[in-house]
């Protein structure tokens, strides 16, 4: 499995300045080749490669790094491209979608650049590692890493990134990690941990105590955390003091930093439960959840700015490593069904926190009988895939009524 390992760069002064020439140099001629690249057209690594890379050499750069410029404008396109495929952009014609299109892309004078083994190599066991750079090759530069990046390095195969981020080098290295085959889970919804992720509580798993939610997965508590550095933020911006820059640049990424450590905490405890229990993991597919939902005002920046995606990234390669599956369900009707009976109703929700089915009269927590849904339908799409059968959009469901009408009658005994 791939994995990322960040370490961090101890340069010398003159190290410093020559690393981070190398990077400005490198963001000119890319800007360069990409506006060359938008004006004519040509957005393949071949085409670039062969229209552009002699100028590309007379500015400096060896051939390697000449080569990963060439590939990182053609990329960048790539990208752009797909995400107006995607409608990321707005639709075609949009105004938003045609000032992205009609522009050429743009990078930032210290934004990353990719090296390679000939551009870059480690020596693991002295901490070091040569680099090339403008002022030629330089060598001995030190970084710093944790024990078990260390070990990781070990095993290190592709390419390394070269970062500047707030005034500091980092590398970010590509490592090639085995990982364990997974452990096959029992053949029941039984053998699935369902995890439901949500705005109140962030997740809630299938064995959650309902009447008694971990307030450190709650997001309550990190609300009012966020709401804090916001104030503070405002403070400090209103103020306008050198002082007050000084304080609100050493804050920078604070609630980044602060999300990703919940999301690790939260990730790790979900595998854990499930590895220990010798179970799977079905987890909600949110892409694009932000232009499918209507929330209220107040509930907007909660949504916009919480990095599910980052959770579900996290909980997926935590599992494959620890050998336990991960099944991901398409999220639809799992909070307006009953796990008991299957019955569909958007007036199952009484409100957030309480779900009471309008069929078999359960009630229970909402968040909880959601997990149950995607722990079952989890079951049901790893078997699907694993069969090649079709698999089922939604729960089971005993009507495939979702209106806010009442249901039928429960049925007398």
């Amino acid at each position: 499995m791939k994995r990322i390992v960040v370490v961090k760069l101890v340069p010398s002064p003159d190290q410093s300045a020559a690393l981070e020439s190398t990077l400005v140099l490198c963001n000119e001629v890319a800007n360069e080749v990409a506006g060359w690249a938008h004006s004519r057209g040509l957005r393949s690594r071949r085409a670039l490669q062969v229209a552009l890379y002699p100028m590309v050499k007379t500015r400096g750069l060896s051939a390697q790094p000449a080569l990963h410029v060439l590939r990182k404008v053609a990329d960048a396109y790539t990208t752009r491209q797909a995400n107006l495929s995607n409608g990321n952009y707005g639709r075609p014609g949009s105004t938003r979608y045609t000032a992205v299109a009609g522009t050429a892309v743009k990078f930032r004078p210290h934004a990353a650049q990719p090296f390679d083994d000939r551009c870059l190599s480690w020596q693991v066991d002295s901490s070091t590692v040569s680099i090339w750079t403008t002022a030629g090759r330089m060598r001995g530069v030190r970084f710093v890493c944790a024990p078990w990046q260390r070990t990781l390095l070990a095993a290190r195969k592709g390419e390394t990134d070269l970062v500047y981020r707030d005034g500091l080098f980092y590398l970010y290295a590509t490592v090639d990690e085995p990982a364990p085959e997974p452990v096959e889970p029992p053949d029941t919804a039984a053998g699935w941990l369902g995890v439901d992720l949500g705005i109140v509580n962030l997740a809630v798993t299938t064995d959650d105590d309902p009447t008694a939610l971990d307030v450190r997965w709650s997001a309550g508590a990190v609300t009012a955390r966020r709401k804090k550095n916001a104030a503070m933020r405002a403070s400090f911006q209103r103020v306008g003091t050198k002082s007050a820059k000084r304080k609100l640049k050493a804050r920078r990424r604070k609630e980044q930093r602060f999300a990703t450590d919940i999301n690790h905490q939260l990730s790790k405890t979900i595998v854990a439960r499930a590895q220990r229990t010798g179970r799977g993991i079905a987890i909600e597919d949110l892409s694009g959840i932000r232009d499918r939902v209507r929330l209220a005002r107040r509930q907007r920046t909660q949504l916009h700015s919480w990095g599910y995606a980052q959770l579900r990234a996290q909980i997926t390669y935590k599992a494959e490593r620890a050998g336990v599956p991960v099944a991901v369900v398409d999220p639809r009707n799992t909070s307006r069904t009953c796990s008991q009976c299957g019955y569909c109703d958007k007036a199952n929700r009484v409100s957030q926190a309480t779900f009471r089915c309008r069929y078999c009269q359960w009630t229970g927590h909402a968040d909880h009988n959601a997990a149950r849904n995607i722990a079952a339908l989890g079951h049901r799409t790893y078997r699907a895939a694993q069969s090649t059968a079709p698999i089922a959009a939604t729960p089971p469901t005993a009507s495939g009524n979702v209106s806010s009408k009442p249901g039928p009658s429960r049925p007398s005994s």
